[in-house]
């Protein structure tokens, strides 16, 4: 029983978990490496995105995330089931002490067979990589698909223009030429739009997205309003308009990675051509 010493393993003694928690300690601070690790990947494989580097290499990322995922799984699952072993003891108290090694074992099994591939929808740092690399994608291909489109219609106008008399013809082919800049600032004000935070009207520099609503703000300026309402025992609505959620909170704030990516690669295009 726990409280009272013992010369043998196997019968009612003193048992002292200090060593078995300062191990826990040590591995909760690996648990830590794991989640640095994947930020680390999460980052390559969005760099490796952004420059257009081969498939092969973001599928190593991609690679690289399930496994970290997987260790950390299995580490929660550990640290757990030497938590449940010494709370089992502790609730318990034994005539005789359990072997502890066997007991952590068992629970840990337990907790492995329950295993299955939908666990990695509960790992935060891995959903949020394949969130973002989707929307870093979509940001990147977005661009490319408008001035794709943008030169069909140019061509399919200078065909038609084409199809009358020369003079009228010519005049015409010049006019299409002409709006080239227009449509170029079209599609620079559409990308733009969502590069501006509702709270502040001003571009992002560190962009954070809701989780439940799907909007993005300014972290220091949504940080600072929902600390605003809170103080005043209030809740805070999400500011973008036409909203519903009516509740964010801190925990709902991701960093938006891909949208900080996106500002500033649009942000060295437009240095580049005003140079």
């Amino acid at each position: 029983m726990p409280g009272r010493s013992s010369s043998s393993s196997g019968s009612t003694g003193f048992i002292s978990f200090s060593g078995i928690e300062s191990a826990l300690s040590t591995l909760k601070n690996f648990q830590s490496c794991i989640s640095s690790g994947m930020d680390t990947a999460s980052s390559v494989a969005l760099d490796l995105v952004e420059t257009q580097t081969e498939v092969s290499s973001e599928y190593s990322m991609d690679k690289a995330m399930v496994e970290l995922a997987m260790m950390d799984r299995e580490l929660s699952h550990y640290v757990k089931a030497v938590q449940s072993a010494i709370n089992h003891v502790k609730e318990e108290r034994p005539e005789k002490i359990p072997d502890l090694k066997l007991l952590v074992e068992k629970k840990f099994l337990a907790l492995q067979n329950k295993n299955c591939d939908t666990d990695f929808q509960n790992n935060a740092k891995f959903v949020q990589f394949k969130q973002q690399l989707k929307e870093l994608k979509k940001q990147s291909a977005k661009p490319k698909e408008d001035r794709r489109h943008n030169e069909v219609d140019k061509i399919k106008d200078k065909d038609s223009s084409r199809a009358g008399n020369g003079r009228d013809g010519l005049q015409a082919d010049r006019e299409v030429d002409g709006t080239e800049g227009v449509d170029e600032d079209m599609i620079v004000t559409q990308s733009q739009t969502n590069f501006i935070c509702p709270i502040t009207q001003v571009e992002m520099k560190k962009p954070v997205k809701n989780k439940v609503c799907g909007h993005t703000y300014e972290e220091e300026a949504i940080v600072r309003m929902i600390e605003s309402k809170h103080r005043r025992k209030k809740k805070a609505c999400c500011p973008k308009i036409g909203c519903s959620h009516t509740d964010v909170r801190m925990s709902d704030l991701i960093q938006d990675e891909a949208l900080r990516r996106a500002i500033e690669s649009h942000n060295k295009k437009k240095t580049r051509h005003s140079e």
